[in-house]
């Protein structure tokens, strides 16, 4: 019989694939469509826009376009993902990682499990949690700095941006942590113990042997965690986007112009940019693969 000597035939395979396909669709790609439709809309949440919207075509666009509140939420956010996403969760994960892979026993397994608790809490408890963390009068960090002579400061008031950086990034850094934990393990020890033998320095090796093997994984790591930063919201419990809209990124824009203003069709719009933000995200890390399998 034709096809005979296949393992499953196509009918079966779309089967098996065919739930997957409909859940997508239906929580990702139907969403993702109905926010471009509203917005083209004036959509309101309140009054007569929120039972007759009427199309405006890219009005909402132009209009989030000629914001500056809308270029310093961008601004804000490409800040915010380098900080936390490019230079705190991938760069501090990949250093707890080597260091962790040279490092055995008891200290090994306590940064792994401190870092994994930090991850797997969820997130309004650790957002309340560094709230109390960072209080002028009462916070843990204060009083800290007042025992040894430093005058208390209102963090979340005087650097409101640092300290959603560093908020996310301690949040968040498990997730590297664990990836390249697992990419160093799929480096033959023989790679590593001839270079030591050889008198290769740390720097060295993670040069010439650590990096080629993981840069995969590197990539895989860089996508996903600055996809996640570009889009989380969790920095809102800390400082509204607060004070004067100093730590503003762009998801917390889109909440107060569509649920506080409660224009939804322009905040869709600016949704649909975010949207595309991420694409171009996406198509980089792409093109970035495509050049490393060529090369």
């Amino acid at each position: 019989m034709p096809g005979s000597n296949q393992f499953l035939s196509r009918k079966t395979i779309f089967a098996f694939l065919a739930p997957a396909f409909i859940l997508i669709s239906v929580f990702l790609v139907f969403p993702a469509f109905w926010v471009i439709y509203l917005g083209l809309t004036d959509q309101a949440l309140t009054g007569i826009k929120a039972v007759l919207p009427s199309f405006v075509f890219l009005k909402n666009f132009r209009v989030a376009l000629g914001d500056r509140f809308f270029y310093n939420a961008l601004k804000i956010s490409f800040i915010f993902c380098l900080g936390s996403a490019w230079l705190g969760q991938a760069l501090l994960g990949l250093v707890l990682a080597i260091s962790l892979y040279e490092l055995k026993g008891f200290w090994r397994n306590f940064v792994s499990g401190a870092a994994v608790l930090a991850w797997i809490i969820p997130e309004v408890v650790v957002a309340y949690l560094w709230i109390a963390f960072l209080d002028k009068d009462f916070g843990l960090l204060n009083q800290m700095l007042g025992a040894v002579g430093f005058s208390r400061i209102n963090w979340l008031y005087t650097h409101p941006l640092l300290a959603i950086v560093i908020f996310n990034t301690w949040r968040g850094t498990a997730f590297s942590l664990l990836l390249f934990s697992s990419a160093l393990e799929t480096i033959p020890p023989a790679f590593i113990e001839s270079a030591k033998v050889m008198g290769a320095s740390l720097i060295q090796r993670f040069f010439q042997i650590i990096l080629p093997q993981i840069r995969a994984i590197l990539l895989t790591d860089l996508i996903l965690i600055t996809l996640w930063t570009f889009n989380v919201f969790t920095p809102f419990l800390l400082t509204g986007g607060g004070p004067s809209f100093r730590s503003e990124i762009l998801p917390i824009y889109i909440w107060r112009t569509s649920f506080k203003y409660f224009k939804l069709g322009y905040g869709s719009s600016v949704s649909s940019i975010l949207l595309l933000i991420n694409l171009g995200f996406a198509l980089l890390y792409l093109l970035a693969r495509g050049r490393k399998k060529h090369a």
